[in-house]
């Protein structure tokens, strides 16, 4: 089935996208650079993307930098405030909502996308998804028997996992506020704030760095478990030879990276024909050769089965105006019960 499912989306993935306008490629190529501030891996994805873009479109120079999305934003916002804006795109999980206020965000709905499912593009065009992220579970398969491996989060409360579970410190969706709102939207309010506070017994490590680290103090042993890690990162260790694998715990939640136009963007052309790029076919396959997860429906991951569709599991989103809304009231939660 699962082979199945793969074939028809390649076989889809013959049905392209829109190609750029040629007024929109020639505009871009007189401005001959794009500024692109992003919160994603350079080595990994930042630079095999901008060497993907000049290739296809020779004369245009990518310049980027890298930076985490709240500083991604307090720079613009400060650049703009001097009124000197240098970048013309920008990417990250919320940084489009810390600069929206500011009318900082250029309207634009890139064609690339413009088949997708509504919940992956803005209505107002201020932001596409361009990359996706499942988090879940995973598990040292040296220190955790197969019998023992927990499957459901009902299982995390066996007291064996006392102090042995770690998560980040990081309170975004994708550290233990993520966690909280996956169980309340579960389980309910009632059950789920019960969940929480069960949980809350299994005393969780906080570890102070980001989730990629958290996963590897349980590659290395020191921790039999995490949650709320990247399934994406335990098959990249797991194909090198570490003892790590990803739990299909069910729901996993699932939260995305977004790209946006900075308006009053110096290379606004450029910018535009950046963003085209890496929504179209072509730039969501550069993100699955380079172990993202492409948003793209078209377009499968390197290994299909990190997404649901292929692998066959079930999710809970994080929209990115629930990351804007909701998320001061699961930090509110998590500090009440596990700080």
């Amino acid at each position: 089935m699962k082979a199945l499912f793969v074939a028809i989306l390649l076989l889809a993935g013959a049905a392209q996208a829109a190609e750029p306008d040629t007024a929109l490629i020639d505009a871009a190529r007189k401005e001959g650079s794009v500024n692109w501030y992003s919160t994603l891996i350079v080595n990994q994805i930042v630079r095999p993307m901008s060497e993907a873009f000049e290739k296809k479109y020779p004369g245009i120079k990518v310049q980027y930098s890298r930076a985490t999305s709240s500083d991604v934003a307090l720079k613009i916002r400060n650049e703009a405030r001097a009124k000197r804006v240098q970048a013309d795109i920008f990417d990250g999980s919320n940084t489009v909502f810390l600069l929206e206020d500011a009318s900082l965000v250029a309207d634009y709905k890139p064609k690339a996308a413009a088949d997708w499912p509504q919940s992956l593009r803005d209505t107002k065009g201020h932001w596409t998804a361009l990359n996706l992220f499942y988090w879940t579970a995973a598990v040292n398969t040296n220190t955790v028997k197969a019998a023992d491996i927990p499957q459901t989060f009902a299982d995390l409360l066996n007291p064996r996992w006392k102090g042995q579970i770690a998560w980040t410190y990081d309170l975004t969706p994708g550290g233990p506020p993520g966690f909280i709102h996956n169980i309340l939207t579960t389980m309910g309010q009632d059950k789920g704030m019960a969940y929480l506070r069960a949980f809350a017994k299994q005393e969780p490590v906080v570890i102070p760095a980001a989730q990629r680290v958290v996963l590897d103090k349980v590659v290395s042993g020191e921790y039999s478990l995490a949650v709320m890690i990247l399934n994406y990162h335990a098959t990249i260790s797991q194909g090198q030879g570490a003892p790590i694998k990803w739990l299909r715990m069910e729901p996993l939640l699932q939260s995305m990276s977004l790209v946006s136009v900075v308006k009053d963007a110096p290379h606004p052309n450029a910018a535009r024909l950046l963003t085209e790029f890496m929504l179209s076919d072509e730039g969501q396959k550069v993100m699955s050769d380079n172990d993202y997860l492409p948003a793209s429906p078209r377009v499968a991951a390197k290994v299909p089965e990190n997404k649901p569709e292929a692998g066959g599991f079930k999710v809970n989103v994080v929209t990115p105006e629930m990351a804007r809304d909701d998320l001061p009231a699961w930090v509110a939660i998590y500090r009440e019960l596990f700080r």
